[in-house]
């Protein structure tokens, strides 16, 4: 049994995976000039304000200890991370009115790792892309209809929310300002 479950069982689907998924199988990494950038499925930080920002990383965005900070509602500790989440998301893209802040800004997710945020979120952080990188109208349009065509539906339009994957949304930002 120890034969069967430990070594053939993994090996055959292993090899089904290789066959029939190879990119999702090999961790559906993205690759520019021949070197591995980054994956689909794993978030990555961009700080820089000429990057849309992934939502907060309670694992520094490090794939290998996967997981949350793991504190309560009532922890002193995630409120004040949170507090100063919220503070820094507002005052770097002239946010006045807090309350507009999509949680995902704020609040770590689960595994640490999502690469997802809401279309709010992108909405929030464009006009601080845009001018940082100076983009004219033209440029501008190209991206919202890029973000526009990123938005990601809800699975089986039914579970989730819309969501665009961050890391994917600034390798296309990028090829906008390296192609004019």
């Amino acid at each position: 049994m120890t034969i069967l479950t430990g070594i053939v069982y993994p090996l055959l689907m292993t090899g089904v995976a290789q066959l029939t998924f190879p990119s999702k199988a090999n961790g559906s990494l993205v690759r520019r000039n021949g070197k591995i950038i980054g994956s689909e499925l794993i978030g990555q930080k961009f700080d820089s304000p000429k990057y849309f920002w992934s939502r907060p990383s309670a694992i520094g965005y490090n794939p290998i200890p996967s997981g949350a900070s793991n504190y309560g509602p009532t922890s002193d500790t995630l409120k004040k991370q949170v507090n100063a989440r919220r503070i820094l998301f507002a005052s770097k893209n002239s946010i006045k009115d807090m309350t507009v802040i999509p949680n995902e800004m704020i609040f770590a997710s689960g595994s640490g790792l999502d690469p997802h945020i809401s279309p709010e979120a992108v909405d929030l952080q464009l006009s601080r892309v845009a001018t940082a990188r100076n983009l004219n109208g033209s440029q501008i349009q190209k991206l919202k209809q890029i973000i526009k065509e990123m938005t990601e539906k809800p699975q089986y339009f039914l579970f989730g929310e819309p969501r665009i994957n961050v890391f994917e949304l600034n390798l296309a930002m990028d090829n906008i300002t390296a192609n004019e």
